[in-house]
């Protein structure tokens, strides 16, 4: 089950970067995000009365709801629109792999966790890597790829922030597709508030393609990809359903070659590598670890059958 919802995150996820950046143009950046998650939150929402499984969340579990709203239904796709600008769509989709290295982080600077050399070396050579990558592109565009390089590392921040939130609520026997729905809400209220209060227009793109990239996004890329994604994250941990990630440039940025020309140089496929390679490092888990929890298995089973 697990494979099977990895290769979904992939797939889906690894395609999203082009329709989000199909949608840049007539419509604001805010208002695009809304009618992304409100038409997702609907879809949600009418499946769990379905289900008769549509109970809002309360007490502590409904601030972090509304946290998880704000890092992976708004801020995090402002910051990844904004980047779409002046990046190459499967660069974007690069950046965001990065999101091994800021889980593990994370995860240390509020859960105490050790962070492990393999880490810190994964990181290093991460970091590496997103340089190598992105040097043509500074070459070529100056200041613009700087700038669609941090909005890209800004909105890869708020997915990490995002995981670690939905992990805790699922620790408290939420499940994703209900803490996704009533994130979505959230995330599509505060951006409708935005735009209404900056007097952003609402107006609609009605070419085939916006609409197409709309409704991609909103069902396989929101509904099925986030209740998917989500879902690993409970059962795997935060760092490790990151790995995903380092699936997703594969997909991006041959997606980007075909359709907006990305062109690729000796100094791109070294930093792909050098990316792709760090986020393996620091998802792998140690020999010492795995032989500690194989020790711990048969313990483990003998002790609940004898309870």
């Amino acid at each position: 089950m697990n494979a099977l919802l990895y290769v979904l995150v992939v797939l889906i996820w690894g395609t999203t970067w082009i329709a989000l950046k199909w949608q840049l143009g007539v419509v604001a950046i805010p208002l695009s995000i809304a009618y992304r998650f409100g038409l997702a939150a609907l879809i949600l929402f009418a499946w769990l009365a379905w289900q008769r499984r549509l109970t809002p969340p309360r007490g502590r579990a409904a601030l972090w709801v509304l946290g998880q709203g704000l890092c992976l239904f708004c801020c995090n796709f402002v910051c990844f629109l904004q980047a779409s600008q002046t990046l190459a769509s499967g660069l974007v989709a690069v950046v965001f792999s990065s999101a091994t290295l800021w889980n593990a982080l994370l995860a240390r600077a509020i859960h105490g966790r050790r962070l492990a050399p393999r880490v810190l070396a994964g990181g290093a050579l991460g970091l590496t890597g997103l340089l190598a990558l992105f040097w043509p592109e500074i070459g070529r565009a100056g200041a613009g790829s700087l700038q669609g390089l941090a909005w890209a590392l800004g909105g890869t921040l708020c997915f990490s922030c995002g995981n670690l939130l939905s992990a805790a609520l699922q620790r408290q026997g939420l499940a994703p597709a209900q803490t996704n729905a009533w994130g979505m809400l959230v995330g599509t209220s505060v951006l409708l508030g935005y735009c209404l209060l900056a007097g952003v227009p609402l107006a609609y793109e009605p070419g085939w393609r916006y609409s197409a990239a709309l409704l991609y996004l909103a069902v396989p890329g929101s509904v099925i990809g986030f209740t998917a994604y989500l879902t690993l994250v409970g059962r795997l941990g935060p760092e490790r359903a990151a790995y995903a990630t380092v699936l997703f440039p594969v997909v991006a940025l041959n997606v980007s070659a075909w359709a907006e020309g990305y062109q690729w140089s000796a100094p791109a496929l070294l930093g792909l590598g050098l990316v792709m390679a760090g986020n393996v490092l620091v998802f792998a888990q140690p020999r010492a670890s795995k032989a500690a929890a194989s020790a711990l298995m048969p313990a483990s089973s003998s002790a609940s059958a004898r309870s």
